[in-house]
């Protein structure tokens, strides 16, 4: 049974979750502002859809207006590409980074989360996701 893309994008995410504490919630969007596939960890481990914050339109939109008005501040001041962008809040934190040209990464952690350990693995689960991502659509399933 071939496995797609967005099976292949949840397992990096699962991923992700099992190798750093205090993730709350991790969604991949389009730079357009589309949800591409969503991780919510439940107390058993297994994922509910139903009531998953990171699933909303509303969040992958905000994601992909944090991606452009950093760009454009970055651009506007010289200082390159964008690599991620933390915004820290009193009940936890979003970390935004690019995977690849047209998505991003949007993971929420809590204040319980060690940041460098966060930002590595976020970084390498980015990579997985952008050649993911960019494979060709006809090696886009395992056989």
């Amino acid at each position: 049974m071939p496995e797609y893309r967005v099976n292949q994008i949840e397992d990096v995410l699962r991923g992700l979750h099992e190798s750093v504490q205090g993730l709350q919630g991790t969604v991949v969007i389009s730079l357009d502002g589309f949800v591409v596939a969503s991780h919510v960890p439940s107390a058993n481990g297994r994922r509910r859809r139903s009531d998953a914050a990171t699933d909303s339109p509303q969040v992958a939109a905000m994601a992909a207006s944090i991606v452009a008005i950093s760009d454009k501040v970055l651009a506007q001041l010289q200082r390159g590409s964008m690599h991620r962008v933390l915004i820290d809040g009193s009940d936890g934190g979003i970390v935004v980074v690019p995977a690849g040209s047209d998505a991003a990464i949007a993971v929420m952690v809590g204040h319980d989360a060690k940041l460098g350990l966060v930002m590595l693995a976020l970084e390498r689960s980015a990579e997985q996701v952008r050649r993911i991502l960019t494979r060709p659509e006809s090696r886009g399933r395992e056989r």
